[in-house]
């Protein structure tokens, strides 16, 4: 019987997607995610439509009868942040780049049709060039964007010699419902609307006019169905963006206006690590996947902040 798999099920992004995999139906969702940086709670009331597996993709032994005959497995487990990377080099590699060795040595092993791999537009690091073309040559800023790089680069390598067909996606910037704003990592939108929701002012690092090709989450989630069910794509890498940039600044006025409020914004010092600007070409995604964005920028952040005034028990 065909079975999804998910590493990183339980995280912002991976459950996401297996909230469409299970509404879907048609085919059982098996989650591995070990809860380090993933929650139970993001699949709260899909206990009895997923199978959840509390292990490490670091653990071959543990991983590889749980993605055996997979269909499809969508490998996002990851310690996802470029400051954690750098502050803690150690963990971000093992999780990184070890685990998504074992993840693909598992898939070759049990006879997977297809892996998505969720790689990283922070493998351009800071060329001037824009949009991010996915012929450009890589240069990682970060330990994250070596990591993220490495495993397309395995990716491409099992295709080749062991024929995994697998693909990879480089996702920009994420947002959207269940993005933990708690955490000193979290992404620059879910610490905006926290600082939206509690009226206080957010602490841009640089000046805030530096610019990301911000992607709501169920866009990326699409892409995803959609590099699962596409064919003669093995090996390949797709950028998995809007094809669209707005500054730090503009996106803090934006919900400043979506709120009807005045806060202005603090500034410190960048981010060691960060680009400046990123924004995606999505001609191949759109050409050999049928990506098809259909979130704008202020309905994705309209529908983000009313998710998280719900979480916060705001009014």
């Amino acid at each position: 019987m065909k079975r999804h798999v998910v590493t990183g099920g339980a995280g912002f992004i991976g459950s996401a997607l297996v909230r469409r995999l299970a509404a879907d139906g048609g085919a059982p969702v098996v989650v591995i995610d070990n809860l380090l940086t993933g929650k139970e709670r993001n699949l709260a009331g899909l206990e009895d439509r997923i199978e959840f597996h509390r292990i490490d993709i670091r653990d071959y032994d543990a991983i590889a009868p749980v993605i055996a005959g997979a269909d499809t497995l969508y490998h996002l487990a990851a310690i996802p942040s470029v400051p954690r990377s750098i502050e803690q080099p150690v963990p971000s590699h093992e999780v990184n780049v070890d685990g998504t060795f074992q993840v693909y040595r598992a898939a070759v092993e049990g006879k997977v049709r297809r892996v998505v791999y969720a790689a990283s537009s922070s493998a351009y690091g800071d060329t001037e060039t824009l949009p991010k073309v996915e012929s450009m040559a890589p240069r990682p800023l970060s330990p994250y964007a070596a990591q993220k790089l490495m495993g397309e680069y395995y990716a491409s390598v099992f295709h080749t010699c062991y024929g995994l067909d697998a693909v990879s996606l480089r996702f920009f910037n994420v947002y959207g419902p269940r993005q933990d704003p708690s955490s000193p990592y979290s992404g620059v939108i879910s610490i905006f609307l926290k600082c939206l929701i509690e009226r206080r002012s957010p602490t841009i690092f640089g000046d805030g006019e530096q610019s990301r090709d911000f992607t709501y989450v169920e866009d990326v989630v699409g892409l995803m169905l959609k590099a699962a069910r596409a064919e003669g794509v093995g090996g390949k890498v797709y950028n998995a963006g809007n094809g669209n940039r707005y500054t730090l600044n503009q996106v803090w006025e934006t919900l400043q206006r979506l709120e009807g409020v005045e806060i202005p914004a603090l500034y410190g010092p960048p981010r060691p690590g960060d680009v400046r600007h990123s924004q995606a070409d999505t001609t191949a995604a759109r050409r050999d996947l049928g990506h098809k964005p259909r979130f704008s920028l202020e309905e994705g952040l309209r529908r983000t902040l009313a998710w998280q005034r719900q979480e916060l028990g705001a009014v």
